[in-house]
């Protein structure tokens, strides 16, 4: 259950940036998006890697 409700937040966290990227003008500003939206992204994925790793030796 969780994890659908973490998808659909992520879908619209996407929808949301692509619609702020579009209406920003300015292509520094868009460089900041897409930086800041990498950030968040790798720091996500590193998190996530964090958990599934095992604690103990792998079997």
């Amino acid at each position: 259950m969780m994890e659908d409700e973490d998808i659909a937040l992520n879908t619209v966290l996407g929808l949301e940036l692509n619609r702020v990227f579009f209406a920003v003008r300015e292509t520094v500003n868009k460089q900041k998006i897409i930086e800041f939206a990498r950030e968040v992204l790798q720091r996500e994925r590193a998190e996530a890697a964090e958990s599934v790793l095992p604690e103990g030796p792998a079997s």
